[in-house]
């Protein structure tokens, strides 16, 4: 189905069974939040609310609930784009598979956006005030716009559609500073916009913007899809909607016509204003901090105009399936990206960006006897050049040269690896650089390290399943418990910011590579240890989210040769939590209870669910 409004995608959803409606009055601060993540923790479809306190406009979420439930929305475009990407990136493909590709000249048609003079969302007007305040953590700034399709223009080239960027960039459209006519715009590193921000400043005028909401949810994921070079994303939107984007033009930025909502304005590029908290996808809050301000002309919205939403929050959530549909449709396209890199996999456990997982090949000298990783090198460094991997800040890479392993069993995946790993050799840091807006774990803002661990060659030992006997544990440590094979969490005091570095070091120093505990090739220090070890999301989330490479790594018999650290037993991460580092999401406890309360009731079509 070609969906033309919000509308459109919920009577889809209906006519597919994956909607719920619900009419009694919901409160878009916490509450409506509170709904959604039950829903979608109980494996729920996609709720309309007709009846949202303080606001005239219903409200829709969960709309990509399930990957099941996205692919029916894509059903009739899905494998077109699959085959489109991959003649984009391998030009010689469609002659070798004529029957394959016949149909991508079509598709390539509706990609290519066009400019209209007039849309369905300019069809009436309403103030930022009047938008729906969603509030989805007792924390946040104020309220946010969770779905937005943020479009800005090549200031210097304002009519070709092929250089406009398309994101979904944080809006807080209330709170903070904020006036009637303003709302905080928050764009993180090596996004789009950021250059045509740059173009703007360096020709001193303001950037033209426009956010919408709604519409196809073709916008929406490509507002969040990593695209190959020279493919846009209007033009992937285009191809995923099964129709052409048409942009209205006008004295502003281009404007999506057939989105349920339009904040039209200007972003002057030398004033900030604080923008946040808010509770992000990393399972903590992002701070606030001082982001471009976006000067509102006008406020659009269709008629019978709905507004989706989203919730945020430690994974698994709603955007979880953004990175499945995601990997998807760029998995089988890797190798065509980066030579010899077979798959790569952003574990959403661990926040997307912490930790990167990738399987590589070690093709160039196949008859040297050393096992040691070369080529992996080459592969890693490429991953953490290309766009947003780049953000990685743990990457694993292992060669796979009997195509056995799969990236999305974790568990395994990791074991393979320390097997394999050589602490002494397969460590390779890199320092002072770049990490995701959103992770505190580091230095500063943006500011951090990256490791590489790369594993190949035959296993070099049995990963242990048991505590070993006669393991003694330094003063202050204590409560081991094994995660999983060869990886040990273990509890100690909270970081203490005037002596807390020094926790891991001691702990290191108390054994000699001989010591029992170095049967386990990882061992990560938490503040609860029993919460670590319950469940293998947990023990990523804590530790890939917590730690900052550079600074928490540690390792028993550490040595530094020729500037190349490493460690010749175990290695030591500090996955405790940092007093500088943002607060995890908690609910709120009353919110939590009215909810409850309605679940008790056993009435109306999301008792099932909450």
């Amino acid at each position: 189905m070609k969906h033309r409004s919000t509308r459109d995608v919920i009577e889809d959803l209906r006519a597919g069974g994956y909607l719920i409606e619900v009419t009694e009055p919901v409160d878009p601060h916490l509450e409506m939040a509170e709904i959604q993540r039950r829903v979608y923790a109980s494996g729920g479809p996609a709720v309309l609310f007709t009846n949202v306190s303080g606001c005239r406009f219903p409200m829709a979420c969960n709309l990509f609930g399930s990957i099941e439930q996205a692919r029916y929305l894509f059903r009739h475009t899905l494998e077109s784009v699959r085959r489109l990407i991959e003649v984009k990136l391998d030009a010689a493909a469609a002659p070798k598979r004529p029957l394959r590709y016949a149909g991508v000249p079509l598709t390539a048609l509706r990609m290519l956006p066009r400019f209209v003079s007039r849309g369905a969302v300019a069809r009436h007007r309403c103030g930022v005030a009047d938008l729906p305040q969603l509030k989805c953590w007792p924390d946040d700034g104020g309220a946010f716009v969770t779905l937005p399709q943020v479009l800005s223009e090549d200031p210097n080239d304002r009519t070709n559609l092929m250089k406009a960027n398309l994101g979904m960039y944080r809006v807080q459209i209330s709170g903070n500073e904020y006036t009637a006519d303003e709302v905080g715009l928050h764009y993180q590193i090596h996004r789009g916009i950021g250059v045509h921000h740059r173009a703007a400043l360096s020709a001193g005028r303001p950037l033209r913007v426009a956010v919408t909401v709604g519409g196809s949810p073709a916008m929406t994921l490509a507002a969040v899809m990593p695209l190959p070079e020279g493919l846009s994303e209007l033009t992937f939107a285009g191809a995923l909607g099964g129709r052409r984007v048409g942009l209205i033009r006008g004295d502003h930025a281009p404007v999506y016509r057939d989105a349920d909502f339009a904040i039209v304005g200007t972003i002057d590029p030398d004033r900030v204003k604080p923008e946040g908290p808010f509770g992000d996808h990393l399972g903590y809050y992002s701070l606030q901090h001082p982001f471009p301000v976006m000067n509102v002309q006008h406020v659009w919205h269709r008629e019978g105009a709905i507004w989706p939403f989203t919730v945020v929050g430690r994974p698994p959530q709603e955007d979880t399936t953004f990175g499945q549909l995601i990997h998807e449709l760029t998995d089988p396209i890797i190798p065509s990206v980066i030579p010899g890199v077979k798959a790569v996999h952003a574990v959403d456990a661990a926040g997307v960006h912490p930790l990167l997982l990738a399987i590589g090949s070690e093709r160039y000298m196949p008859y040297l006897k050393e096992t040691a990783p070369q080529e992996l090198l080459t592969q890693a460094n490429a991953i953490l050049g290309n766009g947003q991997l780049s953000l990685a800040k743990y990457l694993v890479i292992a060669d796979d040269p009997t195509d056995q392993l799969d990236l999305h069993d974790i568990e395994e995946f990791l074991r393979h690896v320390l097997q394999r790993i050589d602490w002494k050799r397969d460590l390779h840091f890199q320092t002072q650089t770049t990490i995701d807006t959103l992770d505190y774990s580091g230095s500063g803002f943006n500011k951090g390290s990256k490791v590489v661990w790369a594993a190949a060659g035959p296993p070099r030992r049995e990963l242990p399943t048991e505590l070993p006997t006669g393991l003694r544990l330094p003063d202050g440590f204590d409560r081991p418990r094994i995660v999983f094979p060869g990886v040990l969490a273990i509890q100690t005091r909270g970081f203490d910011p005037t002596d807390g570095r020094n926790d891991c070091e001691r702990f290191c120093a108390s054994f000699s590579a001989d010591d029992p505990i170095n049967a386990f090739p990882l061992v990560t220090i938490v503040d609860d240890s029993d919460f670590s070890s319950r469940q293998l999301n947990n023990w990523l989330w804590t530790t890939f989210t917590r730690s900052n490479p550079a600074t928490d790594i540690a390792g028993i018999e550490a040595e530094t040769v020729a500037k190349h650290w490493g460690c010749h037993g175990s290695l030591v991460i500090d996955a405790r939590l940092k007093p500088w580092q943002a607060p995890p999401l908690v609910e709120d406890a009353e919110v939590a209870k009215r909810v409850d309360a309605r679940a008790a009731r056993r009435q109306g079509p999301l008792s099932r669910y909450l």
